[in-house]
């Protein structure tokens, strides 16, 4: 796994803009066993929340060994939740992505590198002007080697102080996840020319293409 010098990584911060309660990260070590998915044989699964939904699904899109990505909600109290709801806060939930991903090609080590790399883990419910705990950095890991690979990587980004903050991000069990309405899904590719995707998404890929060249399709 290869860990990125203090000066690439702060390359990597989520450029500031708007898509549309304190606490500290506690890594628990307790395991709580997370909601089966169900995916076919020699596939597995990784939920990232990391602020808006389109920049860390067109993120992922592009990386080998990633089959599908889905943009949902997940980490809430309300059944089916909608878009409008969820940004009120007041459901719980996060934006987040769902992943399916062949670990032949691509490691989850590799996924979280990617994840950590293009969205700020330091900021506490925000990313950027997206304010608001459906905008927290979360992973939600899908088995006790997702949660001890998670927390080790947290840790080693802590040791390596690449960040000029304490990481808040939360480490959880997966839980129901709900696809968001297909407007969502796939939105960079069909709108690259709306401003937000032009101001915030674009530049992301464009690191990413820069920086990950081994990783992408």
């Amino acid at each position: 796994m290869r860990i990125w010098n203090k000066g690439l990584s702060l390359l990597l911060v989520l450029i500031s803009s708007s898509c549309n309660a304190k606490e500290k990260t506690n890594l628990n070590k307790e395991f709580k066993e997370p909601i089966k998915t169900k995916v076919k044989e020699g596939m597995e699964v990784a939920t990232f929340a990391g602020g808006c939904f389109w920049c860390t699904e067109a993120v992922f899109l592009e990386i080998k060994g990633v089959e599908k990505v889905i943009s949902g909600y997940t980490g809430g109290k309300t059944v089916n939740p909608t878009y409008k709801e969820i940004c009120t806060g007041e459901t719980g939930h996060a934006e987040a992505i769902q992943i399916t991903y062949d670990p032949k090609q691509v490691a989850y080590e590799d996924l979280l590198e990617v994840f950590f790399g293009t969205h700020d883990p330091t900021t506490l419910n925000r990313q950027g002007a997206d304010v608001g705990t459906q905008y927290r950095s979360e992973i939600f890991y899908h088995s006790e080697e997702q949660k001890t690979k998670a927390e080790n990587y947290i840790q080693l980004l802590e040791k390596e102080k690449l960040y000029n903050k304490p990481i808040v991000t939360k480490i959880s069990s997966a839980v129901v996840f709900y696809p968001a309405e297909d407007y969502h899904q796939n939105y960079y590719n069909q709108n690259s020319s709306q401003g937000y995707c032009q101001m915030v998404i674009a530049p992301k890929l464009e690191k990413l293409r820069k920086y990950y060249k081994s990783k992408l399709k």
